[in-house]
């Protein structure tokens, strides 16, 4: 791993870390102010699949937080960009909300699924018809392979589970372009000018957020809120560099013993 470099960048995770559906999580927005108020720069990256990128800035708005757009990286961007470059016809298996982020591409007689959290669409007619197009070589892209997620009712299948019984049943591996892919974080960091020895990032899924960050030599900073459960920072290695009650303990270590 490279040394460790003056910190520049911070990346965070939106759902479970900020807030939870419409409920920020405590302290979160003044949390961020006092990071803004650093040199540091702060970019947003979510796996979320449900709605597109421009109701998930109207949600954030709404629970006060000082977001912008450009700031934000979603898995949903990640997915277009791959369908774009792959110049592919994508079935798209995702939530209604989501379709504005693939406006303008063809969908008309598909030649590849395109699988993101769609709890509405996955009973077996519409599942046995991407296992159809991937039986006769569609590709299968998966915007991310969460297990599962935070709801305000509790813990919910992710996407993932439904990703792996496409694949299993098709003899298929999916390109999964979300969290924790080197690609995402690398493309997140991008914009920013930093190198990943640079930047830290901080999340709720100890897998997805953590693990896929420091597995591109960033640091990682584990929050127990969202979809964390016990003992989860046991399940990675090497370990998160913190793990802390949430985002705001997070920023307090940053604003302490990082700058």
């Amino acid at each position: 791993m490279a040394a460790r470099r003056a910190l520049k960048a911070v990346l965070v995770d939106l759902s479970g870390t900020l807030h939870i559906e419409d409920t920020a999580v405590p302290g979160a927005q003044e949390a961020l102010q006092r990071l803004r108020a650093t040199s540091v720069m702060v970019r947003f990256v979510t796996n979320t699949t449900k709605e597109s990128k421009k109701d998930l800035l109207e949600r954030l708005k709404k629970l006060e937080f000082d977001i912008s757009e450009d700031e934000i990286f979603t898995s949903l961007t990640a997915a277009r960009n791959l369908v774009e470059q792959k110049q592919v016809r994508p079935m798209l298996l995702v939530d209604d909300r989501a379709l504005p982020d693939f406006k303008g591409i063809q969908t008309s007689d598909p030649n590849a699924v395109v699988i993101g959290l769609a709890p509405d669409h996955f009973h077996y007619q519409i599942l046995n018809q991407a296992f159809r197009l991937l039986l006769d070589g569609a590709p299968l892209i998966a915007v991310h392979k969460a297990r599962y997620y935070k709801r305000q009712d509790g813990l919910a299948l992710g996407p993932g589970p439904f990703v792996t019984a496409l694949e299993h049943a098709a003899d298929t591996k999916a390109t999964v372009v979300g969290k924790p892919e080197k690609t995402f974080f690398l493309e997140a960091l991008r914009s920013t000018g930093c190198e990943p020895e640079e930047a830290i990032m901080i999340g709720d899924d100890c897998r997805d957020d953590v693990g896929g960050a420091q597995n591109v030599g960033m640091l990682g900073i584990l929050v127990k809120t969202g979809k964390y459960r016990a003992a989860d920072e046991e399940k990675i290695n090497p370990a998160p560099y913190l793990t802390c009650d949430s985002f705001p303990h997070a920023v307090d270590h940053i604003l302490q013993h990082l700058l």
